[in-house]
C-alpha cells in the first residue's frame, strides 16, 4: 500500500473528542469507506453508537490515523472511514445528535461490496455541525440522523489538505439561505 502522509499539528479533529485533542492528520492511498453522505440509526442498548450505512472507496482520504487496509473478520471485511473533501454543507446549530464516524471501523457487505456499515459515535452539543448536501430545506437540520462533523472541524481539515499535493480540497459552499 502506498502511503504518503502529511501532518499538521495542532489541528483539533473529532475522533471522539471535538476540540478537546490535537491530532495530525494522514492522507494516504486504501479502500476506505466514506460516510459524508450516510444516513445513520441508533443501536439498541448502545446509546453512545450508531449504525451508518457508508460507500466503499478506493483512493486517497484523509483521517486522524494511518490507512490500514481491509481485516478479514468474522464477521466479514473490516475498513475504516475516512475523509474525502465536500463541496457544500448545510450549517446546523441545534441539540440534535450526529453520528461521528472517522477512523470508525466498517464491515463491508458481503452481498454489495459498495457499500459498508460503520459503528459510528454518537455525539452531540459540540457546536455547530453539517449536513453535507448540495440543497437546503426547513427539514435539513431536524430530521434523520446523519454521519456530520462540526464546522471547525471541516474547516480545519479543509485547510489541511490545501497543503496535500495527493488530496486537493474544494471551495466550501454553504446552501443555507442568508
Amino acid at each position: 500500500m502506498r502511503q504518503s502522509i502529511l501532518f499538521l499539528a495542532l489541528v483539533t479533529v473529532l475522533g471522539g473528542c471535538t476540540g478537546e485533542n490535537a491530532a495530525e492528520f494522514i492522507v494516504c492511498e486504501s479502500t476506505y469507506a466514506l460516510c459524508t453522505t450516510a444516513k445513520c440509526q441508533p443501536i439498541a442498548g448502545k446509546d453512545d453508537t450508531a449504525a451508518c450505512n457508508c460507500e466503499v472507496k478506493t483512493g486517497y482520504s484523509a483521517g486522524a490515523k494511518p490507512c490500514e487496509g481491509q481485516v478479514e473478520t468474522a464477521e466479514g471485511p473490516q475498513i475504516r472511514s475516512r475523509y474525502y473533501p465536500i463541496k457544500s454543507y448545510a450549517a446546523c446549530d441545534n441539540d440534535r445528535p450526529w453520528a461521528w464516524c472517522l477512523d470508525m471501523p466498517c464491515i463491508v457487505d458481503k452481498s454489495d461490496p459498495t457499500k459498508a456499515s460503520c459503528a459510528c459515535k454518537l455525539v452531540k452539543d459540540k457546536g455547530p455541525y453539517l449536513v453535507v448536501t448540495d440543497t437546503y430545506t426547513d427539514s435539513t437540520c431536524t430530521t434523520d440522523l446523519w454521519s456530520s462533523a462540526t464546522i471547525t472541524d471541516v474547516n480545519q481539515v479543509t485547510d489541511f489538505l490545501k497543503t496535500s499535493s495527493e488530496l486537493k480540497p474544494f471551495e466550501l459552499r454553504v446552501v443555507n439561505p442568508e
